[in-house]
């Protein structure tokens, strides 16, 4: 399609509690991601650094800090934040750079170094923010909200705690064989609902941890990807970075209300089923082309609604697909064969990054002990804090 790009190179750092500055991270995916794409630094035309918000003043001019880490070559460059959506959003911007033909490659990077415990707002009092009033005013941390949406589920579909422990379960059976996931050891439902109660009816087991971790990848026009020897590459299709339509009659974080529906009607698609909509219109797909789903799993729980979001069944339908086995490698539609956040965790500016990096490897058929058979589509999503929706569909 006239739209899509070539993605010439992908790499990873693998995720874990390193404890070093989140630039080295950076720069060893973006290293990976060249000398798989076969070219050096000072082939690329743009860079687009995914940023991080937590590591000093270097952490919000991501892309800059990533080029003077490679070395200066006076390579335009650009950073971008939104949250969990960051690594995508910043994808978007290398991709858009290449289809105006203002470059022929470009190198996008995102890396975290993340504190101990959940995330929370940055330091200072700033009553505007609704983070800061969501942690500061109600005391509602990640957890909390999150086993909120747990409870939501189980009031308006019926789920279950061991429909949650299945997702988990499922999800560490798949990271057994990924090299750069953080922890890889394979869980019982029994063990996931033995865990210790963090937020009811959320264990400690259904809630992705905080980890650092670094992914990259090398996006290239279609010419440029054949003239240099790569004549069927996996492409990016799509990428969709939208926000909610008002009025948002969903609650999402950080908010703690809705938007009133009472003189304007609902748009047709809430936020979350929006964000995967609007990246199938872009590639001319449907859900039921996917061969392979990376979904944006902070809690178990949450990974129900997204196989809902992205239309793989209908509302109320995702604890059937869990119990089926239909979500698993060898099922109709993997989700999360890499393991996802629960076998990762949060390295919050890189993570839509390495999930892209892993459709590759799929859709490349080299996700060794991990392999989907046959895979042809892909499709990841994130949400970002405070309206930030990204989701990418990569094809072969």
């Amino acid at each position: 399609m006239e739209n899509d790009v070539a993605v010439l190179g992908v790499g990873m750092h693998a995720w874990g509690k390193w404890g070093q500055p989140f630039v080295e991270y950076g720069v060893a995916a973006a290293r990976s991601a060249l000398a798989d794409a076969g070219l050096t630094w000072r082939d690329i035309g743009f860079i687009a650094g995914g940023e991080t918000i937590r590591n000093g003043y270097a952490g919000y001019v991501a892309g800059a800090t990533f080029a003077q880490a490679l070395g200066w070559t006076g390579v335009p460059v650009a950073t971008c934040y939104a949250a969990c959506a960051a690594g995508a959003t910043a994808i978007d911007i290398a991709r858009s750079r290449i289809l105006a033909g203002l470059c022929d490659v470009a190198l996008v990077v995102g890396a975290d170094t993340t504190p101990k415990g959940f995330l929370a707002p940055t330091w200072g009092d700033n009553p505007s923010d609704p983070d800061w009033r969501r942690f500061r005013l109600l005391g509602a941390t990640n957890p909390t909200y999150l086993a909120l949406y747990a409870r939501r589920r189980m009031e308006l579909c019926g789920a279950t705690e061991e429909d949650f422990a299945l997702v988990k379960v499922k999800n560490s059976k798949h990271g057994l064989a990924n090299p750069n996931a953080r922890y890889k050891k394979e869980y019982t439902v029994e063990e996931v609902l033995e865990s210790p109660m963090v937020s009811d009816p959320l264990r400690l087991l259904q809630i992705c941890a905080t980890s650092d971790g670094g992914a990259a990848v090398v996006l290239s026009s279609m010419d440029f990807a054949r003239s240099h020897g790569v004549p069927e590459p996996v492409r990016v299709s799509a990428v969709s970075t939208i926000t909610p339509t008002f009025p948002n009659t969903v609650i999402e974080m950080p908010n703690f209300s809705t938007d009133s529906a009472a003189t304007v009607a609902p748009p047709d698609l809430p936020f979350r089923d929006a964000i995967a909509a609007a990246a199938y219109e872009q590639a001319g797909l449907g859900p039921e082309d996917l061969s392979v789903a990376e979904v944006y799993d902070l809690s178990s729980a949450l990974e129900l609604d997204w196989y809902e979001n992205i239309g793989l069944c209908k509302a109320g339908e995702a604890e059937k697909l869990i119990r089926d086995g239909d979500t698993t490698i060898g099922g109709r539609i993997p989700v999360n064969p890499s393991g996802g956040l629960a076998c990762f965790g949060e390295a919050v500016p890189a993570q839509a990054i390495a999930q892209v990096c892993e459709l590759v490897w799929q859709l490349r058929g080299q996700a060794s002990g991990r392999q989907v058979e046959s895979a042809r589509v892909g499709l990841s999503i994130n949400q970002g804090l405070f309206g930030h929706g990204s989701s990418v569909i990569v094809t072969r």
